[in-house]
């Protein structure tokens, strides 16, 4: 699995810059008189922080001889109306990086909150949140960076991660035993998790040498039935349909992980302003 480096924040920071400046460049803060300022970031509702190296990442390109001070970590609970860094430099510089900055902070403070919202509905429960590959495009390294810090754990990264044998493999290959025997055959060290929907499906597979079972949309009383014929072969996940209002349920079912997209496709921006302060 890929991981974030500052190679990796350089480039994804670059391509942000170029989007919102290109081809003119910020032509509204050229009217103004440039003169050093401080400003500081402030979070508009309570948290999780998420994305701070971004942040910084954009203020260093944007601008010349821009300080950057976090006043918290990635990873840390903060409240509505915390200052979470500071900021000190030419006007024109901070403008030119303001947007860019929130928005790669909104959306991984976002993930990260939204993640451990979960996380916190299945406390006590031996159970992993996981994330999926229900990203943004071009965004899924930082999104899963987001689940990592709400206390979630990332699931493949790509299709070549490991092979995941889905509903519509099924559906293309018909005989769902043979197709796990053959993924068996040419793992190549690869894991393999094969998703069944229903008890027909998991009986026709159960004793293969795979790694992982997913139960997908399955009712909590197949659930249930599902992971006590699993346990002793396979390391079970449940996924589809997971909720805040749920997600505790599923999770007494005894399976060890769980599968959530909104945690990535649907997980809210949090708000963050920049103030002038002087």
């Amino acid at each position: 699995m890929q991981k974030i480096n500052q190679k990796y924040i350089k480039t994804i920071v670059r391509q942000a810059l170029r989007e919102d400046l290109r081809p003119s460049g910020d032509i509204t803060t050229r009217m103004i008189i440039n003169k050093k300022v401080t400003a500081r970031i402030i979070a508009g509702q309570k948290c999780i922080i998420g994305g701070l190296n971004f942040v910084k990442e954009v203020f260093k390109i944007s601008g010349k001889k821009i300080t950057f001070k976090a006043k918290t970590k990635d990873g840390r609970k903060v409240n509505r109306g915390k200052v979470i860094a500071i900021l000190k430099g030419e006007a024109s510089g901070i403008l030119r990086g303001e947007r860019v900055a929130l928005n790669f902070l909104g959306l991984v403070s976002g993930v990260a909150t939204t993640t451990n919202k979960f996380v916190n509905k299945i406390k006590g429960k031996s159970c992993k949140i996981c994330c999926t590959r229900k990203t943004l495009p071009n965004l899924r390294l930082i999104q899963k960076y987001g689940v990592k810090i709400g206390g979630g754990t990332n699931h493949r990264f790509n299709l070549s991660d490991e092979i995941l044998i889905k509903d519509n493999h099924i559906s293309v290959n018909k005989n769902i035993r043979n197709l796990v025997k053959r993924a068996i055959k040419s793992k190549k060290g690869k894991k393999i998790t094969v998703e069944v929907d229903n008890l027909s499906q998991l009986k026709k597979i159960i004793g293969l040498k795979f790694n992982r079972v997913l139960f997908d949309n399955m009712s909590l009383k197949n659930l249930r039935k599902a992971v006590r014929i699993s346990k002793r072969f396979y390391e079970t996940e449940a996924s589809g349909g997971v909720t805040l209002g749920n997600v505790r349920k599923i999770a007494t079912t005894g399976v060890k992980r769980i599968s959530v997209g909104q945690i990535t496709h649907s997980a809210p921006t949090i708000d963050f302003k920049l103030d002038f302060i002087s």
